[in-house]
C-alpha cells in the first residue's frame, strides 16, 4: 500500500508543479525580488543603493542566475525556483526518515511528501520567486543536519554536523528575519539538554554565529547599508498593530490549505495504544530533536502571527517543520498494522485539498457576473507575455519602463527610474513623485491598478485625488496606445502608453 500511495504521489506532484508555474497567479513581489537580484548582479548593495525590506539572501544566491529570466522570463525564474522549493520538500522527507523506527520509516516518507509535494498551495508559494523557496530549503538543511547529529550514532564529526545546522538555520534567517528563531530555539533547546548532550550547543551555536556574520556582516559594517537595515524593519512595524480579526483569517486560511498536515497533527497527539516492541520505538534523542523542531515552529508560527498584516503565506517556510513533526509521531504511536490506512488516509486528504483547490478556480476565472462565470482567456503569466511584447513593440531593443509592475519590467528586460525597486511598495514624497513623473525619459509607460494606489509604509490607499493628479502628469507626457483588462494580479487594467514625440 505505502508503494502505490508513493507512487501516485509522485505522479500527482508533476501536474501539480505544471499548474503552478504556468496557471499560478501573478504576485507583484514576483517582480522587485528578481530586480533586486538584478541590481546585486549590476554591483549595488541591499539596503544601501536601494529599498530592500526582506533579509539580503535571496538577491545575493539569486544575482548569478539573471541569464536565467533574461532570456526566459518570469517562467523561467519560476522553474528555478521551484526547483530549489521542491528540493526542501525532499530533503524534509529524508528528515523525517530518521525520526521513526527504519521499517516504518517509507511510511513517514511518503505521508511527508504528499502533505508538501502534492499541496498546491506550498508548491505555489515555492515556485514563484519570492524569499520562501530558498528560505524553505535552508530550513529543511538544518532540521535534517539537527535530526543527523542527534539521532545517527554512526555520525562522524557530529560538532561539523551541527555546526553545519545552526549555518543553515541562520542562513535562512539571512533570507527571512523572522527565521532567526530557529536558531534561538535550537541553541536554548540544546543548553537545556546539557546534561545528556553536553557541550552540543556550543557547536552549534558557533555555526549560527558564523552564518548570521556571513549574512548581515557586510551590511553591519557599511554604515548606510545598516541605516537601511534598520530603516526596513521601521518600514514593518509601521504597517499597523496586532489585530485579532486579521489574526483568525490568517488562521483559518492556514488550515484550509494544510488541512491534511493538521489533520496529522491532530493524529499524533491522540493517545495511540500503540502495540509496536520497544525497538520499534523512537529513542531519547528522537525525542529531543522533535521538540526542538517543533518548538522552533512553534516560535516562528506565533511570530509570524503578530505581524502588523500576518498574511498565511508567511507560514511556508517552516511548514515542513510543521509536516515532519506531525507524521513523525503519528506514525511512531499507530499500531503497525494500521500504519497502511494512515497512509492511505495521508493520499486522499491531500489529493482532495489539491485538486479541489479554490486556487485553481481563481487562476483561471475572474469571479463571476450574475448568473456567468469570468473565465480568463489566458493564464495570467502567458498574459505578461504578450504585455511585455507589446512594450518591446512600442520600443523594440528599450532599456527602461516607467511602471510600478515589477513583473511587466522584468519580463520585457527593462529597468525602472531609480526609486521604484520596491513597485508598489516603493516610498517616494508626494514632491519626488512629481519630479520622476515629469521628467522620466522612459518612452513607455504601463500603469495598472497598482499605480500610485499604495502610501508606504503604512500601505494605506494614497488619497484617490493625488492618485490622479499623479495619472494627469503620465498622460500630459504620454498616449495610451493599449490597454488590457483584467491583467496582473487581482485583475486590474493595464494602460501601455507611449511617450508623445518631443517630449
Amino acid at each position: 500500500m505505502t508503494k502505490w500511495c508513493g507512487v501516485l504521489a509522485g505522479l500527482a506532484a508533476v501536474p501539480l508543479m505544471c499548474a503552478v508555474v504556468w496557471l499560478g497567479g501573478l504576485n507583484q513581489d514576483e517582480g522587485w525580488y528578481l530586480y533586486a537580484a538584478q541590481l546585486v548582479r549590476q554591483g549595488a548593495m541591499p539596503y544601501r543603493d536601494f529599498f530592500y525590506t526582506q533579509g539580503p539572501l535571496m538577491p545575493i544566491v539569486y544575482s548569478p542566475l539573471t541569464a536565467v529570466w533574461s532570456r526566459f522570463g518570469l517562467l523561467g525564474a519560476r522553474i528555478l525556483t521551484l526547483a530549489i522549493g521542491f528540493s526542501a520538500v525532499l530533503v524534509f522527507v529524508a528528515t523525517v526518515r530518521w525520526l521513526v523506527p527504519t521499517a516504518r520509516r517509507a511510511a513517514a516518507g511518503t505521508i511527508v511528501f504528499l502533505l508538501l509535494g502534492c499541496n498546491l498551495y506550498h508548491l505555489y508559494f515555492v515556485a514563484i520567486p519570492k524569499t520562501y523557496a530558498l528560505a524553505s530549503l535552508l530550513v529543511a538543511i538544518g532540521a535534517y543536519m539537527l535530526v543527523r547529529a542527534l539521532c545517527d550514532p554512526s555520525a562522524k564529526a557530529r560538532a561539523f554536523v551541527l555546526g553545519a545546522a545552526g549555518l543553515a538555520f541562520a542562513l535562512a534567517a539571512g533570507t527571512r528575519i523572522s527565521l532567526g528563531l530557529l536558531l534561538a530555539a535550537g541553541g536554548f533547546g540544546l543548553v537545556l539538554a546539557f546534561r545528556r548532550r553536553r557541550w552540543d550547543f556550543l557547536w552549534f551555536g558557533l555555526g549560527g554565529t558564523f552564518g548570521l556574520l556571513l549574512a548581515y556582516g557586510p551590511f553591519c559594517l557599511d554604515r548606510a547599508a545598516f541605516d537601511g537595515l534598520c530603516a526596513a524593519q521601521r518600514y514593518h512595524a509601521a504597517r499597523g498593530g496586532f489585530s485579532p480579526t486579521l489574526v483568525v483569517g490568517s488562521l483559518s486560511r492556514l488550515v484550509r490549505w494544510y488541512l491534511p498536515a493538521f489533520v496529522l497533527l491532530g493524529l499524533a497527539v491522540r493517545p495511540f495504544a500503540a502495540s509496536a516492541a520497544d525497538g520499534e520505538r523512537p529513542g531519547a534523542d528522537a525525542k529531543l530533536v522533535t521538540w526542538l523542531l517543533g518548538a522552533g515552529f512553534l516560535a516562528v508560527f506565533l511570530l509570524q502571527l503578530m505581524a502588523p498584516c500576518p498574511y498565511d503565506d508567511y507560514q511556508v517556510p517552516v511548514m515542513g517543520l510543521l509536516a515532519v513533526v506531525a507524521v513523525s509521531q503519528a506514525v511512531v504511536r499507530i499500531e503497525t498494522d494500521r500504519l497502511p490506512r494512515l497512509v492511505l488516509l495521508a493520499t486522499g486528504l491531500a489529493f482532495a485539498t489539491a485538486f479541489g483547490s479554490p486556487l485553481l478556480e481563481r487562476w483561471t476565472t475572474n469571479g463571476q457576473d450574475r448568473f456567468w462565470t469570468l473565465r480568463k482567456e489566458r493564464s495570467e503569466l502567458a498574459q505578461l507575455r504578450e504585455a511585455a511584447a507589446a512594450v518591446e513593440r512600442l520600443d523594440p531593443g528599450g532599456k527602461t519602463l516607467l511602471t510600478q509592475d515589477l513583473y511587466l519590467a522584468v519580463e520585457s528586460g527593462r529597468s525602472v527610474p531609480e526609486g521604484l525597486e520596491m513597485g508598489p511598495f516603493s516610498q517616494l514624497t508626494d514632491d519626488e513623485w512629481r519630479t520622476l513623473l515629469s521628467e522620466a525619459e522612459c518612452p513607455v509607460a504601463a500603469l495598472s491598478g497598482y499605480a500610485f494606489a499604495i502610501e508606504p509604509p503604512a500601505c494605506a490607499e494614497r488619497p484617490k485625488e493625488l492618485q490622479e493628479e499623479f495619472r494627469r502628469i503620465v498622460r500630459g507626457r504620454y498616449r495610451t496606445v493599449e490597454t488590457v483588462p483584467a491583467f496582473g494580479q487581482n485583475a486590474t487594467t493595464l494602460e501601455i502608453m507611449k511617450r508623445k514625440v518631443g517630449l
